[in-house]
């Protein structure tokens, strides 16, 4: 009896183990299962962030450039926003234009502030030249703006001087030459002939600008134009000289002289009597160029002012004292 009870219990025992073993296996496959199933399921999931991922950074790819443009944009209207002092280096002859277009650009742009500096081209091209501070150079003829343009003929610009940008330049205007006499024109000087005429006889004297100003190398071709020497003019104390065009204008305006050669609009607006106008033949065209300086501090807005300069607005002011705008 007891070997039986013994027997029992022993193979009770080896059930339970192999029930045991059994249980232990299912639940290590489970558990494999499982763990297969997770990782399937972490490798879907980091293939569909990649997939998200790639779809985001094509989308950023192709709205890179609009919105570059966008940046780019917002930053020259912040720029033009900014309160700014745009210094232009002009030509004597445009100080009342100039000065009366400034109070009109106020309300287009009120955040500049347009300094000038007007004199002789010559005097200016110089200033230039030795680094003085411009954003925008005005000119009362072709040579002085040539002398500071690299692409220009090297006859002209002898020093090889790269000061302008010459994707900006421009011809502004067109200007005449006139002869010009004091208010009772006392020496009844009523033209070119007269002035040349009286000039041979020694009975006159005539104001002109120095040679390094527009102006004044516009009369020296009409005085060639004549076969008349200046140096021997200049000898004979025939001739009174101006570092500018206002120089010139005051001269006859005092009646210090004579008569004297200076541009239609200066005749206008000192309210001198313009007795004869020089043609093209006698001195040239009278063209007026501008351009920004590479160097200028505020490219954007000098682009801007000089593109106004161009408006109908302008037009209108520099029109009304004898200039003719350049399409």
């Amino acid at each position: 009896m007891r070997k039986v009870t013994a027997l029992i219990l022993v193979l009770s025992i080896c059930v339970c183990a192999i029930t045991a073993c059994s249980g232990g296996a299912k639940t290590e496959e489970k558990s494999d299962l499982k763990s297969v199933q997770t990782t399937d399921q972490a490798s879907e999931k980091a293939s569909l962030e990649s997939s998200e991922q790639k779809k985001e950074e094509n989308k950023e790819e192709g709205e890179e450039s609009p919105k570059a443009e966008t940046e780019e944009k917002a930053e020259k209207e912040n720029a033009l926003d900014q309160e700014v002092e745009l210094v232009v280096f002009a030509a004597a002859s445009l100080t009342e234009t100039l000065d009366e277009i400034a109070k009109n650009y106020k309300n287009t742009a009120p955040n500049v502030t347009l300094i000038f500096n007007f004199d002789s081209s010559g005097t200016l091209k110089t200033q230039i030249e030795e680094g003085a501070a411009c954003d925008l150079f005005i000119s009362a003829a072709k040579k002085q703006m040539d002398q500071l343009d690299i692409t220009a003929d090297k006859e002209v610009n002898t020093e090889g001087l790269d000061l302008v940008d010459p994707d900006t330049r421009i011809d502004l205007l067109e200007n005449k030459v006139v002869l010009v006499v004091p208010g009772d024109n006392p020496a009844s000087i009523n033209s070119f002939d007269d002035m040349v005429k009286a000039l041979k006889d020694k009975s006159i004297m005539l104001a002109m600008g120095n040679e390094d100003v527009p102006v004044g190398q516009y009369t020296k071709k009409i005085l060639d134009h004549y076969g008349l020497d200046e140096e021997s003019l200049n000898k004979d104390g025939l001739i009174t000289y101006g570092s500018n065009v206002k120089e010139v204008t005051t001269q006859v305006a005092e009646g210090s002289v004579d008569c004297g050669v200076i541009y239609s609009t200066d005749a206008y607006s000192a309210g001198l009597d313009a007795v004869d106008t020089a043609t093209v033949e006698m001195c040239g065209q009278v063209i007026y160029p501008a351009a920004l300086l590479k160097e200028a501090a505020h490219t954007e807005e000098a682009k801007a002012f000089l593109e106004y300069l161009r408006s109908e607005e302008s037009a209108k002011v520099f029109e009304s004292v004898g200039f003719t705008c350049i399409k």
